[in-house]
């Protein structure tokens, strides 16, 4: 867990962070990101009286009208008064949003889909997370929990979720994902160099697919090719579902080289589309954010909370 001190500017002063594994209550936690938010105003060398609000991205369902969080899969939150809660150890104002929405609302706002009408998140980490704005509206349907791309089933009767289903796309398309299914190839070609690489780095990381591919391994190159298809062909739904403006690519796997992984999730999605040559096409980019998208997203949300009333 991280936070950081925004200004006016969209500028981070300050920040803390904690590991968000070592507490398995939600008070604990909620005790946990109240004491992160006070480190983080010592770090800027702000006074906590100066803060004005805080704004917290939680990585599940939430309903940012009541500051409550319905369901998460990888934190301790489930039926909690968020806000009620956090303002019992400080009195202030608190604003609640799903992790992913914070980061769309940074990107729409002053990162890589400033100036665009509508714009989808697409962010590729522990999970997958989706935010959507449309013409300045942040989109969550009936409950405010919606965009949980992530869980959209891919492959039925597949890999099994925490979230309770099989196959969800997460599960094939996140780093994590991406992971598992290099470690699963390694066991099956133990001598490959995508094995002697992990082995040589001492742990399988999103980016030893890439590297060993890069080398010319050819299990390293099944790997990425079959993570890139499943990929683009759950934003190849979001495409033909929402028709956005922009997708906007997050997490760490979207940091690599445009000619292993945005150009041909490009040339995929091209061949898949709903809509045909002649009409608009939505813009398939990168973040510009990087990993304080979230935070800034998060001190944004009062401006959007004015948006969305």
């Amino acid at each position: 867990m991280v936070a950081g001190v925004v200004n006016e500017e969209n500028q981070i002063l300050g920040r803390a962070k904690v590991r968000a594994g070592d507490y398995t209550t939600a008070e604990d936690m909620i005790h946990a990101i109240v004491g992160i938010c006070r480190e983080a105003a010592a770090d800027a060398g702000v006074p906590e009286s100066a803060i004005e609000h805080v704004g917290v991205g939680i990585p599940g369902a939430v309903n940012r009208k009541t500051s409550f969080v319905y369901k998460t899969v990888n934190a301790p939150f489930h039926m909690v008064a968020f806000g009620d809660l956090f303002r019992r150890e400080w009195d202030i104002p608190v604003y609640l949003e799903n992790d992913a929405n914070c980061a769309v609302i940074a990107e729409f706002l002053v990162g890589a889909a400033r100036g665009k009408d509508s714009a989808l998140l697409v962010t590729l980490g522990t999970g997958v997370g989706g935010g959507f704005i449309n013409y300045g509206r942040l989109e969550g349907g009936i409950n405010l929990m919606g965009m949980e791309i992530g869980h959209m089933v891919l492959e039925v009767d597949g890999v099994p979720c925490p979230c309770g289903r099989r196959g969800c796309w997460e599960q094939y398309s996140s780093a994590t994902g991406l992971k598992r299914q290099t470690r699963d190839a390694i066991a099956l070609h133990p001598d490959s160099l995508l094995a002697k690489l992990a082995a040589e780095e001492g742990k399988v990381g999103g980016k030893t697919p890439f590297q060993a591919a890069r080398m010319g391994c050819p299990v390293a190159k099944g790997v990425v090719n079959r993570y890139l298809r499943y990929l683009s062909e759950g934003l190849t739904n979001l495409v033909n579902i929402f028709q956005p403006e922009i997708i906007v690519l997050g997490g760490g796997v979207s940091n690599e080289r445009d000619e292993d992984f945005l150009n041909p999730l490009r040339r995929m999605i091209a061949g898949f589309r709903f809509n045909g040559d002649g009409l608009v096409q939505t813009e398939i980019i990168k973040a510009e954010m990087g990993n304080d998208a979230g935070i800034i997203g998060a001190g944004l949300l009062h401006r959007v909370y004015l948006l969305n009333a």
